[in-house]
């Protein structure tokens, strides 16, 4: 069993030292899922405007701030939407995030990774079709990527069972696992997403959800450099805080 990060609070330490301690606590790596960090190379608290001024919205979904949350949906549940990170990510890298279900009555979340164009282009590159948040243009046209549902709860169907990770385009289900976020949890939850090399990994606070290695058979050789996206189906209404990133040191 994976056990709980530690982090040290320094309780007894003056108050200058506390406020540096606590600083360090806020940028310090994960130190439970059995790989070596090198740098963060990525930070949003994901609590102002500011704070995810360079992130792209595709589709109709909004986001607000409150509590030092991001709050994110669609207005009048008009239409899916994916929101883009600015930092394109390393082919290996850890990371990591906060959110809370804020509408227990339907949603589906979806984390997209290690995205490019078919042709290895930025997804951002001015000369692929433009996107509007209709799942077809993400999972089966111009980009190619790996994206994991881990929260189900669609209203035309029972709440699904399992995490799932496919391998795009084409939509290919190479691996399940249990439910990341229960369809009736209102809690916090830590996700914890690790692609090093071919394996990939997701964990929802500290449970294993996703253990997978790609070794070429769909769609050709793993893919590396990319971007992440948070995605939710226009039902869903989560907040979100603290997303990072870190690279991971090679094994060489």
């Amino acid at each position: 069993m994976v056990s709980a990060p530690l982090y040290n609070h320094a309780c007894k330490l003056p108050l200058v030292l506390i406020v540096f301690a606590c600083s360090l606590c806020l940028a310090q790596s994960p130190s439970d899922f059995e790989v070596r960090t090198d740098k963060l190379v990525y930070q949003s608290a994901m609590d102002t405007d500011t704070s995810v001024k360079d992130w792209v919205m595709e589709g109709p979904g909004q986001v607000k701030f409150a509590d030092g949350w991001l709050e994110m949906h669609s207005p009048n549940e008009e239409m899916h939407h994916v929101y883009w990170c600015p930092e394109k990510l390393p082919s290996n890298f850890i990371a990591q995030w906060e959110m809370q279900n804020l509408h227990l009555e339907a949603g589906l979340c979806i984390v997209f990774f290690a995205a490019t164009g078919l042709g290895g282009e930025d997804v951002m590159d001015s000369s692929l079709p433009k996107r509007d948040g209709t799942f077809s243009q993400y999972n089966n046209g111009d980009l190619k990527n790996y994206h994991i549902s881990y929260y189900a709860h669609n209203p035309k169907l029972p709440a699904r069972p399992v995490a799932r990770l496919r391998r795009n385009p084409g939509k290919n289900i190479v691996y399940e696992g249990p439910p990341g976020i229960h369809s009736e949890s209102d809690r916090v939850h830590k996700v914890t997403l690790i692609k090093n090399e071919a394996h990939i990994k997701l964990f929802v606070d500290e449970r294993p959800i996703i253990d997978w290695i790609d070794n070429g058979d769909v769609n050709g050789p793993p893919l590396g450099v990319g971007r992440i996206a948070l995605r939710q189906m226009q039902w869903t209404q989560f907040r979100y805080r603290n997303f990072k990133v870190w690279s991971i040191k090679s094994n060489s």
